[in-house]
């Protein structure tokens, strides 16, 4: 039973728009279509068709391990197995959602190859044997017990191929209806033709108007369930998601305790160029106003302004500091994570004096004030970034424009208020008014105290910039430590997290030591800011790899000679030492994990000449493979041309010992006509003057035979026996009545 014509096309092509792979799903639709113009057709052998089945499950297996490492599977799983729990359980299971749901949509481009073989051969059907491992087995257990091999039953796979197409295009990021209205057409058309006549067409269009409507009526409530259930659970979500830096605000783990663990993983890969110095730290964002445990961007985080690419179109070159002379470069290989606009985004880590990019396939590029750059583009970035020590993207201090110490770059592209909206939904957060004229000088009040005591106990007032700075980076590393536990305890009426650090504890991680140093150098009338971002340590090979556990924070210092911001780091650098205990044994499975991952997102987002040399490799496989199953039947045909018809075929029942009593009745003068079927053979050869006799036997040996020819069990032993009697018996009765014949003639004559 075949599908009506342009229903598998038409689903393609639906496929297509639901699941963003249009331009294929048209194609594949049209070749399909095109099979009944096309005439010509190939003779595929059981063999083609089980050599066209094996290249479909090697695409299936490629697909989900592409799919899987895609989505972190790697990392998710192996941090479930390090360190099993309801958090790295739920985000183990995300990724195998995930995955699943990736190779579910892209099904019926794997399995396509399959149906293009159906439709194009002769038979138009599939041997099942070719994809039931159940058939073959029972095949090969036949023919090795010396049986006949049962024949295949035959299949049609087009309306199985139309339900997995429907259901493949389910999978699909529209929040719209346009999905069930489609599938409600489709169904519709594939129901039309399989319609029972006993029925009216009032009825048949009334109940398919009621089940349409209960549908419809059904997936709004799921919908509207979902979205309250996601409302609910926002927050435990966002706890398996992975770091993802907000531009607008950071929060900070200020007074957790218990053990702050972070992953081993690989999410920025750079190597600076020849005579390039590798820069300390990759920065991400920079934040200014502080209300424990947050900080937020203020007034910088509604400035973004739009960078122009640089003539032609998709040069891949932006400037964002035209001034800069860029003496240093270093290439960046990192992910975005957000989504915006139905794109990847996210902001860029980037060197401290950053001017230029090139090769940066980003779609979008803006910048604010805080020297965040955030990008709209492909899931993976790898890009050149040209920077030079000295002028920064940040603002001066007290102000949320560009620095005032230079001047913008040309014609710059002013953020509309729909890019604003879309980033407002990015962050999850929406705008609100500075509380300070001079958002890099305060200080919330309630760390005052514990600040004036740290100054005052250093001495700190009245001394310059400079030794202030010396001073403040001593007391850190000469009294405090780095540690990522904290322990348990309630704090006191006017404590707060960050003043039991100052005072009591004298240890804590990264967000200790850059918070309390932003805060303390205000105090004292120096403008800082909060840095986030990756500190670089570890070499791989000729670069440099960055962990998610390398994610640091700092202090953004305003140096007023030279009017730019210093990176000031108090935090003792024992900090990656201490880091670094928490890798995992199997910290190399997990690096070869993620370089698997990184080539696999570099070949799908276009960042490598992978996608040139798998074609290069794929397209003689794929044209041997279509040699063989096009033009070997003809070396198979004069291969076999010296052979007998028994070691040619192997069809069941060709070796009937029926066929030699055809021939004997052939030579007795009563042969088959053309087309003659052989029941009515068989009658008129009863009729025939002395082998009238044989009409019961004749009935029997063809009951016997068509079994044997044309029964999927074939026959037992006793029957073929019975079957070879009786063609034996008809024999001898046949030798008897030609004896019996020549004698009278012989006495006539």
């Amino acid at each position: 039973m075949k599908p009506p014509p342009f229903l598998l096309g038409t689903a393609l092509a639906f496929w297509g728009w639901q699941s963003d792979f249009l331009i294929p799903g048209v194609m594949m639709g049209l070749i399909v279509e095109s099979a009944r113009l096309v005439q010509a057709r190939w003779e595929f052998s059981d063999e083609d068709f089980s050599r066209v089945w094996t290249f479909c499950s090697l695409l299936f297996l490629a697909a989900g391990v592409f799919a899987f490492t895609n989505n972190n599977g790697p990392e998710s799983f192996g941090n479930w197995f390090q360190n099993p729990g309801f958090r790295t359980q739920g985000g183990a299971g995300l990724s195998a959602a995930r995955t699943g749901a990736a190779i579910f949509r892209w099904l019926p481009m794997i399995f396509f190859p399959f149906l293009a073989a159906q439709l194009f051969s002769v038979r138009e059907i599939i041997p099942l044997s070719t994809i039931s491992l159940l058939v073959r087995r029972r095949q090969r257990r036949e023919k090795k017990a010396g049986r006949p091999v049962p024949p295949s039953r035959n299949v049609n796979i087009a309306w199985p191929y139309f339900v997995g197409t429907v259901l493949a295009a389910s999978v699909h990021r529209s929040d719209d209806a346009s999905f069930f209205w489609g599938l409600a057409v489709l169904l519709a058309w594939a129901l039309w033709t399989q319609r029972s006549g006993r029925f009216a067409l009032v009825i048949w269009f009334a109940t398919l108007a009621v089940a349409v409507a209960l549908g419809f009526t059904g997936q709004r409530g799921y919908g509207y369930l979902q979205r309250y259930l996601e409302g609910m659970g926002a927050d435990w979500l966002s706890r398996l998601m992975r770091r993802n830096v907000d531009s607008s605000q950071t929060r900070t783990a200020l007074g957790q305790i218990g053990d702050i663990k972070t992953s081993g993983r690989i999410v920025i890969r750079l190597e600076p160029k020849k005579g390039s110095p590798v820069p300390t730290y990759l920065r991400e964002a920079s934040y200014r106003f502080y209300k424990a445990p947050a900080w937020s961007a203020g007034s910088s985080r509604d400035d973004f302004q739009g960078v122009p690419e640089e003539a032609p179109v998709n040069s891949g070159n932006w400037t964002v500091l035209k001034e800069n002379t860029n003496t240093h470069g270093v290439n960046i290989a990192c992910y975005l994570e957000g989504v915006k606009h139905g794109s990847s985004a996210g902001l860029l880590p980037l060197p401290a004096g950053v001017g230029r990019f090139e090769k940066l396939p980003a779609y979008v590029l803006s910048r604010n004030s805080a020297g965040a750059v955030l990008a709209e583009g492909p899931g993976l970035l790898i890009f050149d970034a040209f920077y030079n020590p000295g002028a920064t993207l940040d603002s001066r201090p007290g102000t949320g424009s560009t620095n005032q110490n230079r001047q913008p770059p040309a014609g710059p592209v002013p953020v509309g208020s729909e890019m604003l909206d879309s980033f407002r939904t990015l962050t999850n957060l929406t705008p609100r008014k500075a509380e300070h004229t001079n958002e890099d000088l305060r200080v919330p009040e309630r760390e005052e105290p514990a600040l004036e005591q740290v100054i005052t106990e250093l001495q700190l007032r009245g001394l310059a910039r400079e030794k202030v700075l010396q001073k403040v980076r001593g007391f850190f590393a000469d009294k405090f430590t780095y540690r990522t536990w904290q322990p348990p305890g309630k704090l006191g009426t006017n404590e707060t997290a960050l003043s039991r650090f100052l005072l009591k504890t004298h240890a804590g991680h990264c967000e200790y030591f850059a918070t309390a140093s932003t805060l303390l150098l205000r105090r004292l009338d120096i403008p800082t800011r909060y840095a986030v971002g990756y500190a670089v340590h570890e070499t791989s090979g000729s670069g440099y790899v960055v962990r998610l556990r390398d994610a640091h924070a700092w202090c953004l210092v305003w140096n007023e000679d030279k009017k730019i911001w210093d990176d000031f780091d108090t935090t003792p650098a024992s900090w990656v030492e201490e880091e670094g205990k928490h890798a995992s044994a199997f910290q190399w499975l997990q690096d070869a994990w993620t370089r698997l991952g990184f080539e696999f997102a570099k070949l799908r987002w276009g960042q490598s000449n992978l996608r040139l040399y798998l074609l290069i490799a794929i397209v003689p496989g794929l044209a041997v493979l279509f040699y063989q199953i096009v033009f070997r039947r003809g070396r198979r045909r004069k291969k076999a041309a010296g052979l007998s018809g028994a070691e040619i075929f192997n069809w069941p029942g060709l070796d009937s010992e029926f066929y030699q009593l055809e021939t004997k009745l052939a030579e007795r003068g009563v042969a088959r006509g053309t087309s003659e079927p052989l029941n009515e053979w068989l009658t008129r050869v009863a009729t025939t003057p002395g082998l009238t006799e044989l009409c019961a036997p004749l009935q029997e040996i063809l009951r016997l035979h068509y079994r044997y020819r044309f029964d999927p069990l074939g026959l037992s032993e006793v029957d073929r026996d019975v079957l070879r009697r009786e063609v034996k018996a008809c024999s001898e009765s046949l030798k008897r009545v030609e004896a019996f014949t020549s004698a009278r003639e012989g006495e006539r004559q």
